[in-house]
């Protein structure tokens, strides 16, 4: 199923956000590879980036799970999960 994933950072995250961007990248180009990230970007507020937008598609709770569990920006403390949205969505076909 397809979701949209909205994700603001910590207060104070930015720098912890820049540490561990690389890893994210990674992790997150495998998963556009394999076809369960359709798009990601970063939110920008006044030129700097404070949160990540994500359109998914994971075949299950558990499959996203999974993913968050392994995510940099989850398990570096850079996304405040605590307001963290993930909306069913579906796409127009590419």
């Amino acid at each position: 199923m397809q979701y949209l994933v909205i994700a603001y950072d910590n207060d104070g995250a930015l720098e912890k956000r820049l540490e561990v961007r690389d890893a994210h990248v990674e992790g997150a180009k495998k998963l556009m590879a394999e076809g369960k990230i359709i798009d990601a970007g970063a939110l920008i507020e006044e030129d700097k980036m404070v949160g990540s937008t994500l359109f998914v598609d994971f075949e299950s709770d558990d499959e996203i799970n999974e993913w968050l569990e392994n995510e940099p920006y989850v398990t570096n403390g850079v996304w405040n999960m605590e307001e963290f949205q993930i909306v069913p969505v579906k796409l127009l076909p590419r």
